[in-house]
């Protein structure tokens, strides 16, 4: 069996929003409550117009570890302590109330700590009314003489809006007329309640500019509040229920016919996507007065708590709606358009945002503290989606935005998707206590100001002819003027019109005819009404001109205006090509002021890398001519050196000339000494041989066998001979001795050998001891006789010696072994020094 196959629905077709290329950020402002004491610490200082610096009191966590950091915020405009309401809604709300009336949308928040002035700022105080009165007195000074009768216009149940023709909105005034509405609109400021009538007169009258005078308009509020995540809307009259009992905390039910609690409402999304509050009282008011009166009705019913920051603490969200309504009039300029295509609906939100507070400084418990933590929570859903919206603007991300984590957000989805115009007033308390709290808050509203919000576009026109309302009006005027000259009143409307010209004709004659032979009756009547046929006839004509005339003006100014609507058309085409070409240059000039910026932060840190190197060239070359000096010193000196060092070696070398030859002198005269006294010991020793030999003639010599088996052993060398100075000064010579030939000796002539043995009778020690030492001692011996000469140095081996200090090598002739010794004596070897240079 084959089964059918199941049709789809046909998608319904979603109506595509106009869309702007041309992003706006948010508008950020901040305003700075007045201390409540003149002596109270503060942490807030305004630096300028757009800047405020916070300084961090002492004892926070912040400067705990030692860091005492100031921080400066920007914002679009710094509202200072001296700050007027007027003020801040001329630069902040003002904007907002004109693109209202123009067709545009619009949210304005304020955000802030508890006890920052948020309700102040958008409420007032008596005699200092706020940014929500002053907005609703200026929509009505400016569409005041342009508004509809009350019920033309009328709500749907889907965010809409429809029309009502003059009949159908007539029943309507009287159905609720006889209802007796509470909603009267008051007469007079003297009903007013005492507590505001003070906040809705501004002093001045404020109006925008450009308003659609060929529109009909009409004003619609309502008001609601979302707590602990629910919408109640606080304009709902509360019904009697008889039926549904109270419980009371005991457990029994009570009747309560005067108090049904409010019930909590849904939002719902229209055909355009647009976010609202199905079910929401919206109320047709006419007049400031009376739209401040609803206001103030459901302030009563806001949720107020005293806290240990605030004495009066909003526990909610509380949001009031003003819808505009507008559509053009007909051809005439009588009535309005029966299109509701034609109505344009455009609304402004005015929202006053809980306070952000911590429960360690308001000491919450209960039903408080769980107010506190849904504040809190909306407040921190608020800033998670600024904070995606920010993150996929500026990275080009396409991540989902949690609009639906909170009520708060959920209902102005659509402004931060572009719907309209965003401004966010940040109220700040300068108190020191608040400093943590008002650090998160600044933090917050720098992000804010990096969200772009699309442009809102232009509303289309209607086509028809401009002028209609002032044409109708001036065609009123003249026939008012008309009925005037003839008589009638002014300012007739149109049944009135017709009696006057029907009480303008002559009255008819009684016409009753009782005589049959009557022949003045009928003559009578027929003139009569002939009168009144001329003078109708006379006032067709009239008419007919008036009316021609008016219809060759109005063609005229058909004409006119067509060509000046050309015109017009013409000025706008060039107009947006200018502001293309305008739009073009802005792009250039911020390439080229982005360019130039990074040129010019280029040209610094070249220019700061210039100083840099222009520095260190300065110290390089101070250091280079500071080396030169030096170097040119050290030539300087080294060329004073070398003549020195020339100067010295020349002296030394003739002082060493003169030493050696000096030396070579006494060496050669001490050898000469030396020859000579070792000649005159040999000559005594040949002699005592010689007399020892002639004393025993006959007794032979016996060889000792000792000499045979054991080697001679060589005997201590002799005392070193004295030296020719030793003698002459102990007065042994009387001459200087010269080496000469061997001579017998005469007894005449001084013997060497008898001076050579008083010479040892004077000095026995030094000859015992010369003949017990070794013979490498006793070349060490010295002369006593030795006369040290200062300022004379001999250098031998590496030792300094003075002339005097020259050691006089000492005889090496052994007597004992002078027979057997043919060769010359063998001189021990001397220690090497360490060093050839030292001089000790």
């Amino acid at each position: 069996m084959i089964r059918p196959v199941k049709g789809k629905t046909p998608r319904r077709p979603v109506p595509k929003k106009p869309s702007s290329n041309q992003k706006d950020p948010v508008g950020v402002y901040c305003r700075v409550r007045p201390p409540a004491t003149e002596d109270e610490e503060c942490c807030i200082e305004v630096i300028s117009s757009t800047t405020i610096q916070l300084h961090p009191p002492d004892g926070i966590k912040a400067n705990r570890n030692g860091e005492f950091k100031e921080t400066q915020y920007s914002f679009k405009r710094v509202f200072g302590i001296k700050t007027s309401q007027v003020e801040l809604f001329n630069d902040v709300a003002k904007p907002l109330v004109e693109d209202l009336i123009h067709g545009k949308n619009g949210l304005l928040f304020t955000y802030g700590v508890t006890g920052s002035g948020k309700t102040f700022t958008m409420t007032g105080s008596p005699g200092q009314g706020g940014l929500l009165p002053r907005s609703l007195d200026m929509i009505f000074n400016s569409i005041g003489p342009y508004q509809a009768k009350r019920f033309v216009f009328k709500t749907d149940d889907k965010n809409g809006m429809e029309i009502q023709n003059q009949v159908d909105a007539l029943l309507e005034r009287q159905k609720r007329e006889s209802q007796q509405s509470l909603l009267k609109t008051p007469s007079s400021k003297q009903r007013l309640d005492p507590e505001f009538a003070d906040m809705i007169n501004p002093g001045e009258a404020c109006k925008a500019e450009g308003v659609d005078e060929d529109s009909s308009y009409s004003v619609f509020v309502s008001y609601v509040e979302i707590y602990n995540n629910y919408i109640y809307d606080l304009l709902e009259e509360a019904t009697i229920d008889l039926i549904k009992p109270k419980w009371n905390g005991g457990g029994t039910p009570l009747r309560n016919t005067e108090f049904i609690p409010p019930q909590s409402k849904i939002l719902r999304e229209d055909q355009n996507h647009n976010m609202y509050v199905a079910g929401c009282t919206e109320v047709e008011v006419k007049s400031t007065e009376e739209a401040f009166e609803v206001f103030w009705r459901g302030q009563k019913r806001r949720r107020i708590a005293n806290t240990q920051l605030n004495r009066e603490s909003s526990r909610s969200h509380s949001v009031f709606i003003i819808k505009l309504a507008q559509a053009p009039l007909d051809a005439d300029g009588d009535n309005v358009l029966q299109d509701k295509n034609q109505v344009t609906v455009s609304q402004l939100c005015l929202v006053d945002l809980a306070g952000s507070e911590r429960t360690s400084r308001t000491r919450a418990e209960g039903n408080r503290l769980r107010e506190a933590g849904n504040i809190n929570q909306s407040l921190m859903t608020l800033r998670t989606c600024i904070e995606v919206l920010r993150e996929n603007q500026m990275c080009g991300t396409n991540k989902m935005v949690p609009y639906r984590d909170s009520k708060v957000t959920h209902l102005f989805k659509n402004y931060f998707d572009g719907e309209g115009k965003v401004r966010m007033i940040v109220c700040v308390n300068p108190k020191a206590d608040d400093y943590e709290e008002t650090l998160l808050v600044m933090r917050f509203a720098e992000m804010t100001q990096e969200v772009e919000v699309a442009r809102p576009v232009d509303r289309p026109i209607c086509g028809f002819t401009a002028g209609r309302r002032q044409r109708n009006q001036a065609f009123k005027e003249e026939l008012s003027r008309r009925l005037e000259e003839r008589g009638g009143p002014i300012n007739a409307d149109g049944a009135s019109v017709i009696i006057q010209l029907l009480q303008s004709f002559p009255p008819l004659p009684p016409s009753e005819i009782t005589d049959p032979s009557d022949d003045q009756t009928l003559p009578r009547l027929i003139e009569v009404l002939e009168k009144r046929h001329r003078i109708r006839q006379m006032i067709t004509e009239e008419f007919n001109k008036t009316a021609n005339m008016m219809k060759s003006k109005l063609q005229e100014f058909d004409g006119n205006l067509s060509a000046k609507e050309n015109l017009i058309h013409d000025q706008r085409g060039k107009l947006g090509e200018k502001d293309k070409v305008i739009l073009n240059q802005k792009t250039e000039i911020d390439r080229l002021e982005k360019k130039s910026k990074m040129l010019e932060y280029k040209i610094d840190i070249l220019q700061k890398t210039t100083n840099i190197y222009e520095e260190d060239k300065r110290s390089l070359q101070h250091e280079l001519e500071n080396r030169e000096h030096k170097l040119q010193r050290e030539l300087s000196e080294k060329k004073r050196m070398e003549v020195r060092m020339q100067g010295m070696v020349t002296d030394v070398k003739l002082k060493w000339e003169k030493e050696c030859e000096r030396r070579v002198n006494a060496k050669q005269l001490e050898m000469q000494n030396k020859l000579w006294v070792k000649d005159e010991k040999l000559k005594q020793l040949k002699a005592i041989v010689t007399e020892n030999k002639a004393e025993q003639p006959g007794k032979p010599q016996r060889p000792s066998r000792e000499k045979d088996r054991v080697a001679p052993k060589r005997s201590a060398s002799p005392s070193p001979a004295p030296s020719p100075l030793y003698l002459a000064q102990h007065g042994l010579l009387s001459r200087p001795q010269v080496r000469q030939e061997p001579s017998p000796p005469s007894s005449s002539s001084v013997s060497v050998a008898s001076a050579v043995s008083e010479w040892e009778q004077r000095d026995p020690q030094s000859t015992r001891q010369a003949s017990l030492s070794p013979p490498s001692c006793r070349n060490r011996l010295q002369e006593p006789g030795r006369v040290r000469t200062p300022n004379q140095l001999v250098r031998r081996r590496g030792r300094c010696w003075t002339d005097s200090e020259v050691p006089v090598q000492p005889s090496d002739v052994d007597f004992e072994d002078l027979g057997q010794r043919t060769g010359p004596p063998v001189r021990p070897l001397h220690r090497r020094s360490h060093s050839a240079g030292d001089c000790i």
